[in-house]
């Protein structure tokens, strides 16, 4: 069974701020190309898309809390300078 997914305001305010598709968020929290461990049991997902507006291959990063029945998305952004956190970069 899925863990069910939970916004924080933040992170939907990130999304309409940051142009950021709700789809490439759950596609990245879904099947990351990084999964990377944070402070405060937390994790950095990242995933490399094609960002529409910009027309360039971004990296986006999403950080989120993980329990047991769910994922919570904390914050989110997106990046073109990607060698500074993607290690290995594509």
């Amino acid at each position: 069974m899925a863990k069910r997914i939970r916004w924080l305001e933040h992170a939907r305010q990130n999304l309409i701020e940051r142009d950021i598709k709700e789809g490439d968020v759950l596609r990245t929290v879904s099947e990351p190309e990084q999964n990377i461990p944070s402070s405060h049991n937390r994790r950095i997902l990242m995933r490399f898309y094609h960002d529409d507006i910009l027309q360039q291959r971004m990296l986006l990063r999403v950080v989120i809390e993980e329990t047991v029945g769910e994922i919570i998305i904390i914050t989110l952004y997106k990046t073109s300078r990607s060698e500074r956190y993607f290690k290995g970069t594509k």
